[in-house]
């Protein structure tokens, strides 16, 4: 972990790719804990900046995050993981958080796996 190039609040942002599709799942991020937790569990877990805590991914959803390989770029600073993602990574209900597309103006092309509210009810996201 001392190769990393934590940023000042000790975070380093992190992109979450399908390991079987390719699919950018989404970016979250992670800070020691958070990367000490998933290397020894072999499942996700990332630092929430709003909540000021870790979260394991899938804790309020059951949309968990197995992981396959962790990758550090070349400059240190971003890390990349491939993960068995159990049916969506998306908050709101999307595979991928990456579900918009600019075509003069956001238009909706990733396809809904499940409806938030049932998941998560008023209280929002597990982030």
């Amino acid at each position: 972990m001392k190769d990393i190039k934590w940023d000042e609040r000790g975070l380093v942002p992190v992109v979450v790719q399908d390991f079987k599709t390719k699919d950018v799942l989404m970016v979250a991020y992670m800070n020691d804990e958070a990367l000490d937790l998933t290397l020894k569990t072999g499942t996700a877990h990332y630092y929430s900046r709003s909540r000021k805590k870790i979260w394991l991914k899938g804790e309020t959803s059951g949309h968990t995050q197995k992981v396959h390989d962790i990758y550090l770029d070349c400059d240190n600073d971003t890390i990349l993981i491939t993960v068995d993602q159990k049916v969506a990574a998306c908050h709101t209900g999307f595979w991928s958080c990456f579900y918009r597309a600019w075509e003069n103006g956001w238009k909706i092309v990733g396809k809904k796996m499940f409806d938030e509210k049932k998941v998560y009810g008023d209280k929002g996201s597990e982030k």
